[in-house]
């Protein structure tokens, strides 16, 4: 029995994953399911739902940004490039454009010390960042 509750918490987060990438984001429904199939409670699934950064319980724009605020990019200037985000996208950390091509997340390093600030759009982590480099990176973004 203990195997197979440690092979079910194994499970968690790529189902978790798996859910968020059929569905956009992390559902209600999805949190149950995903209980209901690892024996795993619901208050401890949508704690990890919750949890991680690339995880999300709502909706996300097609082009997710995370911008690492962690202290060496915060020594470099990443609250300057915050601030030029939340003014140029016109939204908050946490938030979607209306046009729900950009989401906006605060969030913490992204291993990129060395080339600070930085910060990441889906995948792909864009370093050495200024407000030039983010009008271009965001252009490129349709």
């Amino acid at each position: 029995m203990q195997k197979k509750r440690l092979f079910m918490k194994e499970l968690l987060l790529p189902l978790l994953k798996k859910s968020q990438k059929k569905e956009g984001c992390i559902s209600e429904k999805a949190v149950k399911e995903i209980s209901k199939k690892t024996g795993i409670p619901v208050s401890r699934v949508y704690g990890a739902a919750t949890f991680y950064a690339m995880l999300h319980t709502s909706k996300q724009g097609r082009y997710v940004i995370e911008i690492c605020n962690s202290p060496s990019c915060y020594l470099n200037g990443s609250l300057d490039m915050i601030k030029y985000l939340e003014k140029k996208l016109n939204i908050k950390s946490g938030q979607t454009t209306e046009d729900n091509r950009f989401s906006m997340h605060i969030g913490s390093c992204i291993g990129c010390c060395n080339m600070a600030p930085a910060m990441r759009i889906n995948s792909k982590v864009y370093s050495k960042l200024t407000e030039k480099k983010i009008d271009d990176i965001l252009k490129k973004c349709k």
